[in-house]
């Protein structure tokens, strides 16, 4: 059976286009701009000595990680006004930065990392569905960059990175499951699943839902099936430039 063409010729389990621009903020402990086909996202890893006070009170061990996602206002057209300029970050960026954080902390030894904070900025430059997948893929680069750099500066014997980990959304767009929804795609979709793994293909968060629509057993299997696929890709395309830095 012929697999369906996009129109944008991808194959219905193809991702778009990937690639990682390491090195892109210097004042950063680690960087990388992470691009999904014109989704082009800004990820950024800090390092500072000390942990929040809540972990001090609790007698906590190690160190912890946040997250800040944003989108700049020119990633969108029309222009999207500033969360500063609004006096509130809005319920969106809220709940997906508090997704990419959850995402990392299942990437990292918190208590190897020691008593440091790892802040974690992802900013979208451009914006063409998939921005919170996209943030979480090149976050994971980031972050094992700027553990990698405490290795190299001897504060660490080893990096507290302990796993690869990787986001990719899957759809039902006309009945078809497709893999890696661009904006347009996204905005027709039947059903939208945003998926995160580990490299072992081991889940960390599944978020799936109809829009206004309901599916099954079988296009969740396939929906799966097509995002382990993109997992797996993501995953080797990080370690590629990884092993290049």
């Amino acid at each position: 059976m012929t697999k369906r063409t996009r129109s944008s010729e991808r194959a219905p389990d193809a991702l778009r286009e990937i690639s990682f621009q390491p090195g892109i903020a210097p004042q950063a402990s680690g960087s990388v701009l992470v691009s999904f086909g014109r989704t082009q996202v800004l990820c950024a890893a800090s390092i500072e000595d000390g942990v929040p006070r809540w972990m001090k009170e609790q007698g906590v061990v190690g160190g912890w990680l946040t997250a800040e996602y944003s989108m700049l206002p020119y990633s969108t057209a029309p222009r999207k006004q500033r969360d500063s300029s609004r006096g509130k970050i809005d319920g969106r960026s809220t709940e997906i930065q508090r997704l990419i954080g959850r995402s990392l902390r299942a990437a990292v030894d918190l208590e190897a990392l020691g008593a440091r904070t790892l802040w974690v900025d992802c900013d979208v430059l451009q914006a063409d569905g998939g921005t919170r997948t996209a943030s979480i893929t090149g976050a994971s680069v980031a972050i094992a960059l700027a553990c990698d750099k405490l290795v190299k500066e001897g504060k660490l014997a080893k990096s507290p990175v302990s796993r690869r980990i990787a986001a990719v959304s899957v759809g039902v767009v006309a009945g078809d499951v497709l893999l890696d929804l661009d904006y347009l795609e996204d905005k027709d979709a039947e059903v939208d699943l945003n998926l995160v793994m580990t490299g072992d293909l081991e889940f960390i968060e599944l978020q799936a839902s109809g829009e206004e629509s309901v599916f099954g057993d079988e296009h969740l299997a396939k929906m799966l099936d097509y995002g382990r696929r993109g997992i797996r890709e993501l995953v080797a395309k990080q370690e590629e430039i990884l092993a290049s830095n």
